[in-house]
């Protein structure tokens, strides 16, 4: 079994977000945005709603479900980047939404992906 450091699974969960979501029908516009001291993972359109997107990766449930460490102080974190986002971007007015996917497992074993729309407001 390979030991990938947090950092290495953590970007290996991003890229299958990102392939799930195109799958889906998504369009992705920027991955890794920074601004703020924070980051959003994944932003993408899903037809006219601008969504950003919160990837979490985990090999497996020893420390719990992928999706319960999106914490309200990390959802207030991501709140105040897309809020810069919009800003800079002139997107305002665009309809948007907070969504969360919780990514399992690893490079071997392989990746399962559960996407949680509207996850917080």
């Amino acid at each position: 079994m390979t030991d990938y450091s947090p950092y290495q699974l953590g970007r290996s969960g991003e890229r299958r977000a990102v392939e799930y979501l195109k799958r889906k029908g998504f369009r992705v516009v920027e991955t890794g945005f920074r601004m703020f001291h924070g980051e959003i993972d994944i932003i993408a359109y899903e037809g006219d709603t601008l969504v950003f997107l919160e990837v979490k990766t985990r090999r497996g449930r020893e420390f719990g479900a992928p999706e319960e460490s999106v914490t309200p102080f990390k959802q207030r974190r991501i709140r105040r980047v897309a809020e810069g986002y919009l800003f800079k971007k002139r997107l305002e007015q665009v309809p948007c939404r907070f969504d969360v996917l919780a990514v399992e497992g690893d490079e071997e074993r392989g990746f399962s992906i559960r996407h949680f729309p509207d996850a917080f407001e």
